[in-house]
């Protein structure tokens, strides 16, 4: 069968590609043609579009990038047209993949369903209106939204089980390398053999400018360790080193599962990666800087629809991990809660929290997300034939 997919960021690049292996592993046939990345590209079929070329964020970057949007929007929806897959699978990027969602559904009468769904619970709830009218079949990875979507929008979802779960569990299955090794296999780091602190500052260039600097500042006179930046996949080493060059911070790239391995804490840019760390058990400090935080903190008090933004309090439902956002976020903030989940701490900050991850753990289970959705596309496609 044909399958068209669509991801918009590193990401969904991550997990679109391993629904890709697991749907070859159901679908012999299965050919694949998308808009995704590098991890994508990996699993065979044809790229119509990197995502590094649509990947933008925050109203000023989205508004000076309209004619670039609507000429990708364009570009998909003919290639799709012109290609007639079997199935559209959409990976995250709502605000790109439900307008595709609607042509599909309204123009060609392909089967829409949508891998990792939009986080309409937190904002944009009235979205719900274009999912339950061009997405066929949704497919979550998050445990609590089964009750939001079932329970309070009666549109049937299936919890399909957590992927950076399953990937966190593969890598600690096969993973063994000492300190040592690690440090060795980058250059030594810093040249010491210190703890590290790891930074991972987000996967977007807005990011990485608005959230790195407050944590190098907050975290480099830290005594007896070492900073190592977590390079996202998409960013290239001379936009890091404009942040890093003569601070003696290090750059890890392709390897943040094996620094977080390596690390006694670390300071996060909300997403995805809150809950790789959650899952490597390293403390953490939710940081996320934004602008005009004095009405981004009032819009997240009166408009947003869920008390956290991270993964892991989102999952359990209670302030396992710190979030300084909006007016809290300050290089001062970020120093006093980065001190307390270091093993020297007196106060129990970073025992209480490894706890919390446990319970995130649980809740997550151990489903395979990949095999099941993959599993769940390829019989309901053969349904429908």
């Amino acid at each position: 069968m044909k399958y068209y997919l669509i991801a918009g960021e590193a990401s969904g690049d991550l997990h679109a590609s391993r629904l890709m292996r697991s749907l070859k592993e159901v679908d012999r046939e299965a050919d694949f043609r998308f808009f995704g990345g590098d991890l994508m590209s990996a699993e065979g079929g044809f790229r119509v579009k990197h995502y590094r070329d649509m990947a933008y964020m925050g109203f000023i970057p989205v508004l000076l990038h309209l004619k670039t949007i609507f000429k990708n929007m364009s570009i998909c929806k003919r290639d799709i047209e012109e290609w007639n897959p079997d199935a559209v699978i959409l990976v995250d990027y709502p605000g790109f993949n439900l307008k595709i969602a609607k042509h599909v559904h309204s123009k060609l009468g392909i089967p829409v369903y949508y891998y990792i769904s939009p986080k309409i619970w937190a904002w944009k709830e009235y979205r719900i209106k274009n999912i339950r009218r061009d997405v066929d079949e949704l497919f979550s990875i998050l445990p609590f939204e089964v009750d939001f979507y079932e329970k309070k929008h009666h549109y049937p979802i299936h919890y399909v089980g957590n992927p950076t779960a399953d990937e966190v569990s593969v890598f600690h299955a096969r993973y063994q390398e000492t300190m040592e090794e690690f440090t060795d296999r980058h250059g030594g780091l810093d040249g010491t053999r210190r703890p590290i602190i790891a930074l991972l500052a987000g996967s977007r260039k807005q990011e990485i400018k608005d959230n790195l600097p407050a944590m190098i500042e907050a975290a480099k006179e830290i005594d007896g360790y070492q900073l190592v930046v977590a390079g996202a996949p998409s960013i290239d080493d001379e936009y890091y080193e404009k942040f890093i060059a003569g601070s003696g911070v290090s750059l890890v790239r392709n390897d943040t599962y094996a620094l977080l391995e390596q690390s006694t804490a670390a300071l996060v840019t909300s997403g995805t990666a809150t809950l790789e760390t959650a899952l490597f058990g390293v403390p953490q400090v939710v940081c996320y800087e934004t602008p005009l935080p004095a009405l981004i903190g009032f819009l997240r008090k009166h408009l947003l629809k869920v008390k956290y933004v991270s993964l892991v309090n989102l999952i359990a439902d209670e302030e396992v991990v710190t979030e300084l956002v909006a007016e809290k976020f300050s290089v001062a903030n970020i120093r006093e809660e980065l001190v307390r989940l270091l093993p020297n701490a007196a106060d129990g900050h970073r025992e209480k929290m490894i706890q919390g991850y446990e319970k995130v753990r649980r809740l997550l289970g151990s489903e395979k997300a990949s095999e099941n959705a993959a599993r769940q596309i390829y019989d309901l496609l053969h349904r429908e034939a």
